[in-house]
């Protein structure tokens, strides 16, 4: 059973949409990530959870949550990118929030295209060890090291966050500096961050925000990093309307014992819980 929690509903009508994105080409060291759709999927079994998330949200009863299965990803990258951005806008077409798994960070560049069409102002949430905003690594402008990078310089969010950073080069700090993006290092979090955003926010969460002690199976490991408790902690302090999310970058090669992925699933299902309680609250407003 791949359902997670028991959460995963066959209807061609859904408000919560899972896609898997099996695509790790333009990973600058490992490959492996193009196995964490699987990964995850297998970890989220309904004979080992439920689908109660921390926040009391019941996931199998109060949303209608699909898995559209994972893309295409043959051909040339830019022929994959076309496509990852196609299905991400089919997706909020239907009014749906999509949960895509990754797959490498690459991924978020298409999928951002795809949202700036929807949203004239969008905020970023980004949890990564690092911030992604190389103008090119290794001679590719595409690279997992640099969608952030593409993203601010073609101005697809209002606002960027980055959030467990602490592999900044710094080139990398002053293109965060020329595009006034928020990049909160792990050495200046003392205590649990409360973000406030104003416009519709994207969760992109790489796994390797996790300490390796958390998350073994990345392809980078960088330690000093977030707990779990943590991520949680965050995700439920938000005050956001949370429209979309990414999980990127999980390796099963290097986890051994799964509890990466399983740390994925808990971060898939708390920001679905996020999405849930806070349409329903919306609704309740509106009665």
């Amino acid at each position: 059973m791949t359902d997670f929690g028991g959460a995963i509903k066959q209807c061609p009508e859904y408000k919560i949409a899972i896609l898997g994105i099996p695509f790790d080409e333009k990973s600058c060291f490992l490959r492996g990530a193009a196995r964490g759709p699987q990964a995850i999927r297998t970890a989220s079994t309904g004979r080992m959870i439920n689908p109660w998330t921390e926040l009391g949200v019941n996931l199998e009863e109060e949303t209608v949550m699909a898995d559209l299965g994972d893309m295409d990803v043959s051909g040339s990258f830019l022929e994959v990118f076309s496509r990852i951005e196609g299905k991400a806008c089919e997706i909020l077409e239907k009014k749906a929030a999509p949960i895509f798994l990754g797959g490498d960070h690459s991924i978020t560049y298409p999928i951002i295209k795809a949202f700036a069409r929807k949203y004239n102002t969008l905020d970023i949430l980004h949890f990564d060890a690092h911030p992604d905003l190389y103008e090119e690594l290794y001679g590719d402008r595409y690279s997992h090291a640099c969608p952030f990078a593409r993203i601010v310089e073609e101005g697809l969010a209002k606002n960027l966050v980055q959030i467990g950073i602490r592999a900044a080069t710094g080139q990398q700090r002053d293109k965060a500096a020329k595009h006034k993006v928020q990049m909160i290092e792990m050495k200046d979090i003392k205590d649990i961050p409360w973000l406030d955003f104003l416009n519709p926010l994207y969760i992109s969460f790489d796994m390797d925000v996790l300490d390796p002690a958390f998350a073994p199976g990345v392809s980078h490991h960088v330690p000093g990093g977030l707990s779990t408790r943590q991520v949680v902690d965050i995700i439920h302090a938000l005050n956001a309307e949370v429209v979309g999310l990414d999980v990127v970058e999980l390796n099963p090669d290097r986890d051994k014992s799964g509890i990466t992925a399983a740390a994925a699933v808990r971060v898939v299902m708390e920001v679905a819980g996020k999405i849930v309680a806070r349409n329903k609250s919306r609704n309740m407003e509106s009665t």
